[in-house]
């Protein structure tokens, strides 16, 4: 793929010969340290090279990249297939000449051209990407809590086992994927990791990335029969104060299938020697360990963004998700990027399925007029049912020609279980 940009400028797939300097585009984009080779073993190059996208001068120097990764997106009740946005960088010396604008619309009619419906991204900053049409679609929760944090007892966390070893890339990869794949199962935003280089950066721990701690440890809960139902990795960072050891342990990524599983992991992990507080990773706003705390106060919630999604082809998403209630809109949508976006799309669903939720089918309303008026940044905040259109709408962003219509279309799009990817792409 080759096409003209900026004046000067020319956007093209790199090739394999290439990678260094897009990485190294990146590097000085996000300010980096000095990366060494090395890594490359155990931190591999994860986007794949018909999905890397550059930027160079006519004299061959590459100054801007983007690249994207193949996933589906778990939504309310469904999957879609989805691009997940990553490395996107501009160099310093290079910004302001229309870079970055010229790289999303080749994303996004790139992405479009192969079937994807919908695009997903993490905002380095979040400023940016509202203006390409991406709304924050869904938030997560880290909890740092002091060691002894008390749980409430659930049924069945008696009975299971913990194990707790140096993670082994090579041979904890498969535990780590099963659990965290069985643990997500039904949420939205759950995303899986489509490519063995990223699930081997899942298990990575090279030294570069431990800032003066331990070896990464695993910690896993297993049932009865040995099989495993929740897991951990974490690192201990020795610290001494006037009254002794105050270990922080930060924890990467976690999982748990079912509540006993959950109990059981947050109990061995708030109760580990030496150690003064613990802090999650990226946890869903409704994780059960929120119930699970009997001092609620004591932990020290942070709440920060998580997906942005961008719709790409609206009824063949909007078509891609199951509904919590009835609903029969027209929704007026502006799209200033994808001009087949733009325009009245009526969202009917179907009867109830035997889990209560209602499909779709979208199509062209012409005339009719709206319910409700939106940007495609807005039905992207929605999309997951992490959004309320009726929130939104307070704050300005939709527009409702009836309040019933705005109640009706925000309970349909909600959803019972919080959106959130637990890992950055």
């Amino acid at each position: 793929m080759s096409a003209a940009t900026t004046t000067g400028y020319r956007l093209f797939e790199i090739t394999a010969d290439r990678v260094e300097d897009y990485r190294a585009v990146d590097g000085m984009a996000f300010a980096e340290p000095a990366r060494d080779p090395g890594l490359d073993a155990e931190v591999p190059f994860a986007v794949p090279l018909d999905r890397a996208v550059a930027v160079e001068t006519e004299d061959g120097e590459i100054v801007a990249v983007h690249g994207s990764y193949a996933f589906a997106l778990p939504t309310p009740g469904g999957s879609v297939p989805c691009a997940g946005l990553t490395w996107v960088g501009v160099r310093p010396d290079h910004r302001r000449r229309g870079l970055l604008s010229t790289m999303m619309r080749a994303h996004l009619d790139r992405s479009l051209a192969r079937g994807e419906h919908v695009s997903a991204l993490f905002a380095a900053e979040p400023g940016i990407y509202g203006r390409f049409g991406y709304g924050s679609a869904s938030d997560h929760l880290r909890l740092t809590m002091p060691r002894g944090a008390a749980l409430r007892d659930v049924p069945g966390s008696a009975d299971l086992t913990v194990r707790f070893v140096t993670l082994d890339p090579t041979a904890h990869e498969g535990v780590v994927e099963d659990v965290y794949a069985a643990a997500g199962r039904g949420r939205p935003g759950w995303i899986r990791r489509g490519s063995d280089a990223l699930r081997r950066i899942a298990v990575a721990d090279p030294a570069a990335w431990r800032s003066g701690g331990e070896q990464a440890r695993l910690l896993t809960v297993h049932a009865p029969d040995g099989s495993p139902r929740a897991f951990a990795i974490l690192r201990r960072t020795q610290t001494w104060g006037d009254g002794g050891a105050e270990y922080p342990v930060q924890v990467r990524l976690s999982a748990a299938v079912d509540a006993a599983a959950a109990h059981r992991l947050w109990s061995v992990l708030l109760d580990l020697d030496l150690t003064a507080k613990v802090t999650t990773g990226m946890l869903p706003v409704d994780d059960p360990l929120l119930a699970l705390l009997v001092d609620t106060r004591r932990p020290v919630p942070r709440v920060s963004d998580n997906l942005w999604v961008r719709l790409l082809d609206v009824p063949a998403a909007l078509a891609g998700r199951r509904y919590a209630a009835p609903l029969d809109v027209v929704l007026r949508v502006r799209d200033g990027l994808l001009p087949a976006n733009d325009g009245a799309w009526r969202l009917v669903t179907g009867e109830a399925g035997a889990d209560g939720t209602h499909g779709a089918r979208v199509e062209p309303a012409g005339a009719v007029a709206p319910d409700l008026e939106l940007d495609v940044r807005e039905l992207g905040a929605a999309y997951l049912g992490g959004r309320s259109l009726a929130a939104l709408a307070a704050a300005g962003q939709v527009t409702a020609a009836r309040p019933d219509a705005l109640h009706r279309a925000a309970t349909a799009f909600g959803w019972p279980v919080a959106p959130v990817c637990p890992w950055v792409f």
